[in-house]
């Protein structure tokens, strides 16, 4: 009889070892479910924030870069205005990032052609800023911004020593322009010859 008192109650106690250790079985898969929602959660109130952040971070650096490219245009001018006598020469270092800067010989002028998300002026009209033309043209979610240096009348501006059209795009290092001042042309206009030396 104590015999058989002893082996129910060991069976009582692996009875409540096994009931506590579903418990906390269930209460561990709990945890790991409660775990993985809030992990959710999280990543979709972070994909929420950068859906709104990124467009507005994008638009700020395009905004930047603008800006750079209106201070390129500007340094060019100052060199072609500054250059002196036929002859001189200047170098200039030239990193593009984004957008492309056109050497237009036919028209003589420079104008810097840039994508960006923001509305740097308003859309459809002129904006002078400096000697610089700034035209902000809107299509779709994207805006395409022109900003031109027209130097006709002025000067008859040359690439390579031939009255072309050339694109320079962004790349990794920087370019280097040789702008040489080359004398008078027919007209009397002072030809200005833009290379790209590297």
């Amino acid at each position: 009889m104590y015999g058989k008192k002893r082996v129910l109650s060991r069976l009582g106690q692996n009875r409540g070892f096994f009931l506590n250790r579903s418990f906390l079985d269930r209460k561990r898969g709990q945890i790991w479910v409660e775990t993985i929602i809030y992990t959710l959660i999280a990543f979709a109130l972070i994909g929420l924030v950068l859906a709104f952040v990124k467009p507005k971070i994008e638009e700020i650096q395009d905004r930047s870069v603008i800006e750079q490219s209106i201070s390129i245009l500007e340094d060019i001018d100052l060199i072609i205005n500054t250059l002196g006598d036929s002859g001189n020469q200047r170098v200039i270092t030239l990193g593009i990032s984004k957008g492309v800067l056109d050497i237009d010989g036919e028209n003589d002028k420079l104008f810097f052609e840039i994508e960006s998300r923001n509305i740097y002026s308003e859309p459809g009209k002129n904006v002078t800023i400096g000697n610089v033309i700034v035209f902000t043209e809107k299509k779709g979610r994207i805006n395409e911004v022109t900003l031109t240096r027209n130097y006709k009348g002025e000067y008859n501006i040359t690439y390579q020593n031939m009255d072309e059209l050339r694109k320079i795009s962004k790349a990794s290092t920087p370019y280097t322009l040789l702008i040489a001042n080359k004398g008078k042309d027919s007209l009397n206009k002072t030809i200005i010859n833009i290379g790209v030396i590297s």
